[in-house]
């Protein structure tokens, strides 16, 4: 299975300057983000056979913690396992900078990076933010729709500045 990238292009232009992907069109960018919007409403509703739905059957999620995930069966059981915890507790994803590169030779396959924060609400509305994530999708079309192939989620780590 191809796995999602772990970075986004690092072709440079010219004077050294990493080189910034091509732009996609505005309908394809704002099909990408209804699909994400789609999914992040079922897995923030709990919805967790909703959430499944918007990967493919073979579709694999790798965790921070390097916990894998492999087909829609072992992702429910992981969320399954996990809804206790969200008792009482409202939660949203909220995705920002998100950069869509279409894969080359297969026109049907995006790589998709972006930023996430989580935020939990509880009854007496006390917001708490989880921490900062980076995550990286490969998104396919599938019968006229985009769905998940596979998605590497990496906590944020401060990072050294340049010398």
């Amino acid at each position: 299975m191809e796995q999602a990238v772990g970075r986004q292009s690092t072709a440079v232009a010219a004077g050294g300057a990493p080189a910034l992907p091509a732009p996609v069109s505005g309908d394809l960018y704002a099909e990408v983000m209804t699909f994400y919007a789609w999914q992040m409403r079922r897995v923030d509703a709990l919805d967790i056979e909703g959430f499944a739905d918007t990967f493919t059957d073979d579709g694999e999620v790798v965790h921070a913690d390097g916990h894998r995930q492999h087909g829609k069966a072992e992702m429910l059981a992981g969320m399954r396992a996990a809804l206790p915890r969200y008792r009482d507790i409202a939660v949203r994803h909220w995705f920002g900078h998100v950069l869509i590169e279409p894969c080359e030779g297969d026109p049907g396959t995006l790589r998709v990076s972006y930023y996430s924060l989580v935020t939990l609400t509880d009854r007496e509305g006390k917001v708490t933010f989880q921490p900062t994530f980076t995550v990286d999708d490969v998104l396919v079309r599938r019968g006229g729709r985009l769905l998940t192939r596979s998605r590497l989620i990496r906590r944020d780590t401060p990072v050294e500045p340049a010398a």
